[in-house]
């Protein structure tokens, strides 16, 4: 094709043609000058005939030079296009709908290795880049590794269409005929620095030990000061091997400092400290065990700080010996496998003893409340606040929804001939109607919200006061008025029974008052074989001298004839898994209250030779309910946990809805498994 046969059109024609229009107006003009003077018009028109020859000429000449012109410019800018991309800074490559590589710039040659003809499936390369995904997203951002490299990889659809603008000559379908663009970010040093920056925030850690005092008083005097030593060694030596700054703050605590990129190896190595230290021996009889609380990403030092401090509540208010680590709003829980050390001390029953009372001398009513199904322990420890709330003459009320067959009997006690009113005891919906911002609402046998018998009226008053037993988890009541929460404790009704003793010199228990709060410890323990100390004996020995009566309580806690076959057939039909569980199911048919049969047969279980934790599923009212028991060996605790439950070392529960038995038993079986495998439980 020769440049003459191309033609301008558009702007740039008219910009060429512009002295072409001025000839016809010349010529007019010169037909104009004859009517005004022969001689002008004469002139006119030769300079007209003189001027259009030399535009014409002009214009044909023209035309082929401009057009070599343009070609040149065009050619080289498109040279200049092809170079600016091809030596583009940043990997790029085309592909088509399947994937294909069609084209790709040097950088991504010499990154990928591989040459300008090679035309293969971009995942050969990259094996998470599919066809499939190609073909389901217009445009996508991922990250990948390639070696040591970190990539962001975007990716765009380039439709042929939107290229060709208002060309007419092809039509293509949009949906098939495309080009995916994608680029290879290397952000590599990005991450780095990134990482380098994580890796140098603070972490900040307080550790306590648990039973300081106590230790110190089971060696002689001049071996307590080597016995501290020891101890601030195995802390500073291990806490030295992650560079991390160790003040001691107190007699029985240290404050820790250390960098992010330690936390990690922490974590691997389970915190061992706290086995290091329980080798400490200078002949104390009682083993030193210590609480690490640690706090990390917050967003400045004093938000970590302050995570720190509720991590070493809960460690403390779980019963010690553990590290909790708090990020966030996540909880993570590592040791706590030592059974709790029980304080000889009772000062702090005593303190909390005084302020329950002021507490409830300030407001016009007191409700109580247990766990939902409520047992013997939780009913008990109910029973206990309302006799210190009627000392007061404050009105007082227990709300219990489900009277299940053991506590009937004690219920029945509770009468208006015996002196009690009539609405003594309340359900879910009354409680609603009669709390008001002006009413302490007591939680007895549990620490979580939503595990309550009514957590509605935990958001209608501000003066709220828990007294539990068993370990705390990162669902606990908020913002609670008072919290005594002693996992060292045998039950509830020992906590209350102590702290009955403070209350008022005046308190009188009636005869079927002592017998609830010593028929609470009675199981809890059960029948003082399991979580028994010095201060439980001397809890039951105050109950004996309020009129409770041994002969009496164990009367009333006598099953019935279905119960006691039901507990014999889950016994029975237990299985033995892994050679130390005792797994069994209990049936929730013809009995009127399944969880606790099923309670009562996992404390029969572990009477069997080489059984070292037992467990009974029981499928009631649409959830399904883990009772789990142990001796001294394997802490059940930590095995509820995962599912959601939790408890002590020896006693502990779980309750999962939207779960078939089966399934319950396979996520346990699981659960077990794991814990073996990682260590956690020693078979």
């Amino acid at each position: 094709m020769s440049n003459r046969s191309i033609k301008f059109k558009g702007r740039l024609r008219s910009y060429l043609c512009a002295p072409l229009y001025l000839i016809p107006v010349l010529v007019l003009l010169s037909f104009s000058a004859y009517f005004v003077n022969k001689n002008a018009g004469i002139y006119i028109s030769c300079f007209t005939a003189v001027y259009a020859i030399i535009v014409i000429i002009g214009y044909y000449r023209t035309q082929p030079i401009l057009v070599d012109e343009l070609i040149n410019f065009a050619t080289q800018y498109g040279t200049v296009q092809k170079k600016l991309l091809n030596e583009f800074e940043i990997a790029y490559a085309l592909l088509d709908s399947n994937g294909k590589i069609w084209w790709s710039n040097s950088q991504f040659q010499e990154m990928t290795g591989k040459d300008k003809t090679y035309h293969k499936s971009i995942a050969s390369l990259f094996p998470s880049i599919t066809k499939e995904l190609l073909q389901a997203n217009e445009s996508l951002d991922l990250n990948l590794m390639l070696e040591d490299k970190y990539l962001r990889v975007s990716m765009s659809r380039i439709y042929f269409n939107s290229t060709s603008g208002d060309m007419q000559t092809i039509e293509t379908d949009n949906d098939h005929n495309y080009l995916t663009a994608v680029y290879f970010f290397d952000e590599s040093r990005l991450n780095f620095f990134i990482q380098e920056n994580e890796d140098q925030k603070m972490v900040v850690a307080q550790i306590y030990i648990d039973n300081y005092d106590e230790a110190l008083e089971s060696i002689e005097d001049v071996k307590r000061s080597l016995l501290v030593a020891l101890i601030d060694r195995k802390v500073n030596a291990y806490f030295s091997k992650v560079d991390a700054l160790v003040r001691k703050t107190e007699k029985d605590k240290y404050f820790v400092v250390f960098r992010q990129k330690y936390l990690q190896d922490l974590r691997e190595d389970k915190f061992s400290v706290l086995d290091d230290v329980k080798t400490v021996k200078v002949g104390n009889t009682m083993v030193v065990t210590l609480s690490i609380g640690i706090g990390n990403t917050g967003s400045t030092y004093a938000q970590n700080n302050e995570y720190s401090r509720m991590a070493i509540d809960l460690a403390l208010g779980r019963g010690g010996d553990q590290v909790v680590l708090r990020e966030g709003e996540k909880v993570t829980y590592f040791g706590g496998k030592a059974q709790q050390v029980e304080k000889n001390t009772r000062v702090k029953a005593r303190v909390k003893a005084h302020a329950l009372r002021g507490i409830i001398e300030s407001k016009e009513r007191v409700i109580v409340m247990g766990h939902q199904i409520s047992d013997m322990d939780s009913f008990g420890a109910a029973i206990g606040i309302y006799c210190a709330a009627r000392t007061l003459d404050k009105k007082v009320q227990i709300v219990l929804n489900t009277v299940s067959s053991t506590l009937r009997p004690f219920r029945e006690r509770f009468t208006e001939a015996e002196g009690y009113s009539a609405d003594i005891f309340l359900t879910r919906e009354q409680a609603i109607e009669v709390c008001t911002p002006n009413t302490v609402v007591m939680v007895v046998d549990t620490n979580r919200p939503n595990n309550t018998e009514c957590p509605e009226i935990l958001k209608m008053t501000k003066n709220i006061v828990v007294f539990d037993h068993h370990r705390q988890t990162n669902d606990v009541i908020e913002n609670p008025a008072l919290s005594y929460i002693e996992p060292y404790a045998s039950s509830a009704c020992e906590m209350v029974a102590e702290v009955l003793q403070y209350f008022t010199e005046s308190i009188k228990l009636a005869p079927q008052e002592a017998d609830s709060i010593y028929a609470g410890i009675l199981i809890d323990t059960n029948n003082f074989m399991a979580k028994t100390g010095v201060r439980t004996f001397e809890a039951a020995a105050y109950l004996k001298r309020c009129g409770a009566e041994v002969t009496r309580v164990r009367k009333l806690l006598r099953n019935d004839m279905s119960d006691y076959k039901a507990r014999a057939e889950v016994v029975r039909h237990a299985e033995v898994y892994r050679d130390a569980f005792a797994i069994s199911i209990c049936p929730s048919d013809n009995i009127e209250s399944p969880t606790i049969v099923g309670a009562q047969a996992a404390n029969e279980l572990l009477n069997i030779t080489g059984i070292k934790a037992s467990f009974v599923l029981t499928e009631y009212n649409g959830k399904v309910y883990i009772s789990s028991r142990s001796i001294d060996e394997i802490n059940v605790q930590l095995i509820m946990e995962p599912l959601g439950g939790g408890g002590h070392l020896t006693i502990a529960g779980a309750q999962l809805e939207h779960y078939s038995i089966a399934e319950v038993k396979r996520m346990l079986q699981q659960t077990i498994d794991k814990m073996i495998e990682e260590g956690d439980i020693k078979v």
